[in-house]
């Protein structure tokens, strides 16, 4: 495959550029200006570095004429902790997502993978499929919902392929420091107290390094339609607090109840990844074996989270 891949210095993005430099493929990662290319250290002549900006998706059509990728993965847009969820960024990430999908049809592009988010779906207390009904309850969710439908319909009238992966819960080495699971960890390495909720929130983790895999195996199967990309394994906060404390050996750490839960969070989220699976799709990782391939890479590089890693 010739891929596009927006987003590549991020979380997800980093790790499908290592999955398709890995499978051979030939590969563009669309890099901000000025961002930072940490995450893709060891990479360095193994992919092609295409500058540009999701909000200025017209300027990249010359590049775009010449790579002429066959396939894209659209990761980019607005993430940053604590304030993606309603930030007026998702609005930009939007309307820049819907030129992209204009100027890869423009160019040839046979095939989009694009990302979406399990917070799309409606509140439930079971796993959720992808039928299940949808009800964005954020600008973020909505945003990308709005992406899903016309994206579709763009893909059916210009005539290229079209999945949508909706990403539940993910950990994994290169997280961002001040999300859950990096911030409690980091707090174990240094022998810090870490307050957190009762934990009783039912939870999908999936290890990022699976779901890089998932999102090559729907490009490179050139699926179609939507996607969960999760475990399909219910687990609550606490038993995944628990077990990160137990790799540390710090337990007596992690300070349960000090904390509220916060307004927006569902207590139940968990999907069913049947429709993921019968791609020939499987996950490598255990959430145990997981979680401290994840706490021995930050044991290794908590100076990530000083420098940030975004």
């Amino acid at each position: 495959m010739r891929v596009l891949v927006t987003g590549a210095t991020g979380f997800v993005g980093a790790h499908v550029v290592r999955a398709l430099v890995g499978g051979g493929h030939d590969v563009a990662a669309l890099l901000q200006p000025g961002v930072s290319t940490a995450r893709l250290d060891g990479l360095e002549g193994r992919y092609a570095a295409l500058p540009g900006r999701l909000e200025e998706a017209r300027a990249l059509r010359p590049a775009l004429a010449e790579y002429r990728p066959n396939v894209c993965i659209h990761l980019a847009w607005y993430a940053e902790p604590g304030k993606y969820l309603e930030a007026p960024e998702n609005v930009s990430a939007l309307t820049g997502s819907l030129a992209l999908l204009e100027e890869l049809a423009g160019a040839g592009c046979a095939h989009v993978v694009a990302v979406g988010s399990c917070f799309e779906y409606a509140a439930a207390t079971g796993p959720v499929a992808e039928e299940s009904p949808t009800r964005p309850d954020t600008l973020y969710a909505a945003a990308k919902l709005s992406l899903a439908l016309t994206g579709e319909r763009l893909a059916a009238r210009r005539g290229f392929g079209f999945a949508w992966a909706r990403l539940f819960l993910l950990y994994g080495p290169g997280e961002d420091p001040r999300r859950a699971i990096p911030s409690l960890m980091r707090s174990l390495l240094r022998g810090e107290p870490f307050p957190a909720t009762a934990g009783e929130q039912v939870r999908d983790y999936l290890h990022v390094e699976d779901v890089a895999t998932a999102l090559v195996a729907l490009a490179a199967r050139r699926a179609t339609g939507v996607f969960n990309i999760c475990s399909g394994v219910p687990v609550t906060m606490r038993a995944v607090m628990e077990t990160v404390g137990r790799i540390a050996g710090r337990e007596d750490l992690i300070r349960f109840g000090e904390r509220p839960y916060r307004d927006w969070e569902p207590m139940y989220l968990c999907g069913e990844p049947g429709r993921l699976k019968a791609q020939g799709w499987t996950p490598r990782w255990t959430l145990p074996d997981g979680l401290r391939n994840t706490f021995e890479w930050w044991a290794r590089n908590d100076d990530a989270g000083e420098r940030g890693t975004e």
